[in-house]
């Protein structure tokens, strides 16, 4: 296949800076505790920072993103019966600060906090090996994602909101997921169902990526922020991990998580 001038002008930053991000964040999660509490926090309140710049420039950013991350520490140390409205109570404060835009702010900042919160959970019950697995499932997405769109292409995913997503690698990420889970059932001996739930994850966090790249879309910005080289802000490298994330408090609702395991 011709290679397209400029499709891979990005990709020695990207990898760079993936590289750098990829260690801290594993480092926090093996770590765990108030480590890896710090990390989610603060990620989370970031976030709510370019949310709401994007959304509306005018808007108390920092403020929002403050109450934001406060909201989910505090969430986070309380049984969830009490932490439920505190990740609900910043998306009422934001609504109120905003001009315009203010549905998708309130549904993006509630999974937002549930994502963040969500994971600390996960990390507390599960261990690293398991926070280990849904971040294995969203990287493999994302990177046989953006090969696969670039070696193979074909028709796009939506082209009107993502440009550059092809079903190629919407379909590499799906198979690619596969292979996690079925790498956990060989190795920690989990169900089958593992496979299916790991390609189910990735699909989910598709969904947060497209999600996302339709919020730029109508805020009419191409990045959500300018803080990590190669990949824009925090927003757009972890929109498939507030994706996933949310789907997996859904999960653990419906079927015994870890499958398979006494």
């Amino acid at each position: 296949m011709k290679a397209v001038p400029g499709q891979w002008d990005d990709l020695i930053v990207r990898v760079a800076s993936g590289v750098v991000i990829a260690g801290v964040g594993l480092g926090c999660v093996w770590a765990g505790g108030w480590l890896f509490l710090a990390l989610t926090v603060v990620i989370c309140a970031v976030m709510l920072w370019e949310l709401t710049r994007m959304l509306d420039d005018a808007a108390p950013a920092l403020v929002i993103a403050g109450i934001g991350g406060l909201a989910l520490l505090i969430a986070d140390l309380l049984p969830p019966g009490f932490a439920l409205p505190l990740l609900i109570a910043p998306a009422f404060v934001g609504f109120g600060q905003l001009r315009h835009r203010r549905a998708t702010f309130a549904v993006f900042t509630v999974m937002i906090l549930l994502a963040g919160f969500g994971l600390f959970v996960l990390r507390d019950e599960f261990g690293f090996i398991w926070m280990l697995w849904l971040a294995l499932v969203v990287i493999v997405t994302d990177v046989a994602g953006y090969f696969a769109g670039r070696f193979i292409g074909g028709p796009k995913f939506w082209p009107r909101v993502s440009p550059k997503k092809t079903w190629s690698g919407t379909v590499a990420g799906w198979v690619a997921a596969a292979l996690v889970g079925w790498a956990y059932t060989a190795q920690t001996g989990v169900g089958a169902q593992i496979i299916g739930i790991s390609i189910a994850v990735s699909m989910a966090s598709q969904m947060g990526d497209v999600a996302e790249s339709a919020v730029k879309r109508r805020a009419g910005v191409k990045d959500s922020s300018n803080l990590l080289p190669g990949h824009g802000g925090l927003f757009d490298r972890f929109d498939g991990m507030l994706g996933a994330a949310v789907f997996l408090l859904l999960v653990e609702q419906l079927v015994d998580f870890p499958p398979g395991l006494p």
